[in-house]
């Protein structure tokens, strides 16, 4: 410990500094994760292993328990706001070293529809686990979310809504994909407060996330099924 009681993160072991890194996540110390981004990189650390060991092991730490309910939304983000500090230094450093994400989402909230408390929690959380996420907002027509899909080639669509009227809509979007014969070229993922799991399948999609956690689970597991099977789709 230093003097006036704060702790000198140069002072620890990589071992201790990653778990050091994983409590400030925790606890939403954006600037104490930047530090112990940089003494790690420093120490001769790939941005990739400091991605995985401190981030991505630190974001799942966070996940576990607002998925048990310990954790709630502002302590989250502030959680996945810290994640972002360390996601800044190293995302330079994993795009000139051709570091593959585990994979790409698009995700955006339904026409009608400007809530984004919730998709961006998504977002956040599936960026901490080592997707590429791109974020479209609000209020999309199917024509924001073709375009969308056009541009970034994603491997997974996520779409949200918080309100009963909008969530119809979801159905409005892979009905398209379905039509131009694309359904197939995505994992369509759907969440929001009042959706549930009938509602996920009865308008096609591959899974309904209760929330963020969940999200990160369907998604890596979804995307590994379909690597092992390529030939089998939705």
């Amino acid at each position: 410990m230093a003097d006036d009681g704060e702790l000198d993160l140069r002072s620890l072991s990589d071992e201790e500094l990653v778990e050091q890194m994983h409590d400030d996540l925790y606890d939403g110390m954006r600037e104490e994760i930047e530090d112990g981004t940089r003494i790690l990189l420093e120490r001769g650390w790939s941005a990739e292993k400091v991605l995985n060991d401190a981030l991505v092991e630190g974001m799942r730490i966070v996940g576990i328990d607002f998925r048990d309910g310990i954790l709630f939304v502002p302590e989250v983000l502030l959680a996945a706001n810290a994640m972002k500090g360390g996601m800044e230094i190293l995302r330079p450093i994993l795009a000139a070293s051709d570091v593959a994400p585990i994979g790409k989402v698009v995700i955006g909230t339904v026409k009608g529809d400007v809530h984004d408390i919730g998709k961006n929690l998504v977002a956040m959380m599936l960026e901490g686990a080592g997707f590429e996420v791109i974020d479209i907002g609000i209020n999309n027509p199917v024509e924001n979310y073709l375009k969308a899909l056009d541009e970034h080639r994603p491997d997974i669509l996520g779409m949200s809504a918080l309100l009963t009227t909008t969530m119809p809509y979801m159905k409005v979007v892979i009905d398209t994909l379905k039509e131009k014969g694309r359904r197939d070229d995505f994992i369509v993922l759907v969440g929001g407060a009042p959706l549930n799991e009938a509602f996920g399948q009865a308008v096609g999609a591959d899974a309904y996330c209760r929330d963020a956690a969940m999200a990160v689970e369907m998604a890596k597991q979804l995307i590994a099924e379909r690597r092992q099977a390529p030939s089998l789709r939705a």
